[in-house]
């Protein structure tokens, strides 16, 4: 039976592979290993955890001191990982370790499975992130992997480039989308019942992490969001809660400020995937900078309005609005939402990470398929024509 190893840190990534997790489960070929770190394993981000376990059996647990807003405190926390990380690994015996993304912590992952001597599956790679450092990870984790998954085909030829071969590389589409497809989401009663709250004639569901790059600090980024929001009287807001980045911190402090004083505001740690694909598919549009925001929301013909550069590069609908992070362009771009013409717009655009491709269920297939023999050993593959 091949061991398939799968390490989670966040909310947000453990909602995409959990339907892929669920494959690799359910196959009698394969044998599921879960370790859990990071953000899940935190009081002040939900301890999310528990929403696993309730699914899955937690091999191993590696807390992280994720409560300092330092750039320190992540390279510790990545330090860490990798030296907990490497005995579990070693005692796992795993065949394969699954890697989702661009976090810091799955870098660690990626380097202790390299110096083990264990085949890495990245999925997400070849996207562009720029604004935050995310991005370099992202390249830095594809060099390290030795199977790639990616959402789009422009994507594919991006890890191509990076002289990726042919053969590791496979486009399947992204996760979130097939995920979206295949929930069943709950009835606007049911979801007003779930948060606690009545919606309103106008809501919205804001997300916003910390842009990494940025040059001026989370604080004051956050600020020019909230002082655009501040005046919406009329519109229910719902906060989902800032990732562990440094930063993320003060911004969810700022989260519980403005809900003290605002009372159409409501906040939570973690929607959960149904709450949070349910939330949007009854709200008029989603604000911040969250990845969601460009992966998801344009399959429900949503807008999305994207703040600042931490998403800037990647494919994008129609349905994203790209504004700087200052008051006046994010309330023009709220604005924006309520106007017939762009909910016309909206009735024909097309979700660029949309695919009718099974992507968890062929991600499953090339892990319980792939020839391990000689896996590990990597050509650099010269690509004389982009179209390859």
């Amino acid at each position: 039976m091949r061991k398939i190893a799968f390490v989670t840190a966040t909310r947000a990534e453990y909602g995409l592979l959990k339907p892929l997790m669920e494959k690799v489960n359910a196959d009698a070929n394969l044998e599921l290993q879960l370790i859990v770190t990071g953000a899940h394993l935190s009081q002040s981000f939900g301890n999310t955890y528990e929403e696993v376990e309730r699914c899955f059996t937690i091999h191993t647990k590696i807390p992280l001191c994720l409560e300092e807003n330092r750039p320190q405190s992540n390279s510790f926390a990545m330090a860490k990982l990798q030296t907990e990380l490497t005995q579990t690994l070693t005692e796992l015996k795993s065949d394969i370790v699954v890697i989702l993304g661009d976090r810091y912590e799955m870098l660690s992952v990626a380097t202790t499975a390299t110096m083990l001597h264990i085949p890495i599956a990245h999925i997400h790679g070849g996207e562009v992130t720029q604004g935050a450092i995310d991005n370099a990870l992202r390249h830095a984790i594809t060099k390290l992997s030795h199977l790639h998954f990616t959402a789009t085909q422009e994507y594919k030829k991006r890890v191509l480039q990076m002289g990726e071969e042919p053969w590791r590389v496979y486009n399947v589409g992204a996760l979130g989308v097939e995920n979206i497809k295949k929930l069943k989401l709950l009835s606007r009663e049911e979801f007003e019942n779930s948060i606690g709250i009545k919606l309103k004639e106008k809501n919205l569901l804001i997300t916003y992490h910390p842009e990494t790059l940025a040059t001026i600090s989370p604080r004051e980024q956050f600020q020019e969001l909230l002082d655009a929001l501040q005046c919406l009287d009329d519109t229910l807001l719902i906060f989902t809660k800032a990732n562990a980045d440094t930063g993320g911190a003060v911004i969810n402090s700022m989260i519980d400020r403005f809900i003290g004083k605002h009372t159409n505001a409501i906040a939570f740690t973690s929607l959960g995937q149904l709450r949070y694909f349910s939330a949007i598919r009854y709200v008029d549009g989603v604000v911040g900078n969250s990845s969601s925001g460009i992966l998801e929301v344009p399959s429900f013909q949503k807008p999305t309005i994207n703040i600042g550069k931490r998403q800037e590069g990647r494919l994008q609908a129609v349905s994203v609005i790209d504004v700087s992070i200052d008051k006046q362009s994010i309330q023009k771009a709220i604005a924006q939402i309520y106007r017939p013409t762009l909910k016309e717009k909206l009735q024909h655009s097309i979700n660029p990470y949309g695919s009718s491709h099974e992507t968890s269920q062929q991600i499953t297939e090339v892990l319980r398929t792939v020839s391990l023999q000689n896996l590990l050993i990597k050509k650099f593959h010269t690509v004389k024509d982009c179209s390859e």
